[in-house]
């Protein structure tokens, strides 16, 4: 059995409990809140909501973000199946995790980004679903980094022509001509810098404006009598 597509809750190692306290956290936002986006993943987007990239461009779009630092796939996928989609209705729900599935294949990691699709999908039948590509990683090339590059081709492969479900380029112009990563876009060669958001989420929210721009219910504009 893949462990990547079996929903798993994280072990309360350092006995604070602060995992499932986030994961409540969540369930909570999604009974006040009524989002029209929703961050779901890692480390990747944990940090991005603690940038102005954040503020600036994707907070006014209405979004919640439920990412935690240390998720696998199937630490999210037992978030979603455990109440995390619940009580909301957002137009989009953005998914980026898999690469902290270190110990796993290529075809693992897809399959375990696939069954939280379903998930998504059996929860939010008319939502749209975008996956950003997983970031490359290491400041040389390495074996993590191809892993990623493979998931990133299988998912594209899979996805091609799901309705309502979209892939994102958002790894340009993070890997230099010499193969390396640069800490000025990479702190510690995994985790964005506050510069390098920009850049490489401006195609993503790129995309979530174009989707709810097309969205939007015309207005009538019929005078009134």
């Amino acid at each position: 059995m893949n462990p990547c597509a079996v929903p798993t809750e994280i072990k309360d190692t350092d006995a604070d409990n602060r995992w499932m306290s986030i994961h409540n956290r969540f369930l909570s936002e999604c009974r006040e809140k009524d989002p029209d986006v929703i961050f779901i993943g890692d480390c990747i987007f944990e940090t991005l909501q603690h940038t102005e990239t954040w503020n600036l461009y994707f907070a006014p779009l209405h979004c919640l973000n439920f990412s935690i630092y240390q998720d696998q796939t199937q630490h999210v996928l037992w978030r979603l199946q455990n109440g995390e989609l619940d009580n909301v209705k957002p137009k989009i729900v953005v998914l980026l995790v898999g690469t902290n599935n270190v110990h796993n294949t290529a075809e693992e990691v897809a399959e375990g980004i696939l069954e939280i699709v379903k998930t998504i999908r059996d929860k939010l039948a008319d939502s749209y679903i975008v996956l950003p590509t997983l970031l490359p990683r290491g400041h040389q090339p390495n074996i993590c980094r191809d892993r990623n590059n493979s998931v990133n081709h299988l998912i594209a492969e899979k996805c091609a022509g799901m309705k309502r479900v979209q892939t994102v380029c958002i790894d340009k112009g993070l890997i230099q001509t010499d193969g390396t990563i640069s800490h000025h876009d990479m702190f510690d060669y995994l985790n964005l810098t506050t510069a390098s958001t920009k850049k490489v989420f401006e195609p993503l929210f790129d995309l979530l404006s174009q989707i709810l721009h097309e969205n939007e219910p015309e207005k009538d504009l019929t005078p009134s009598e």
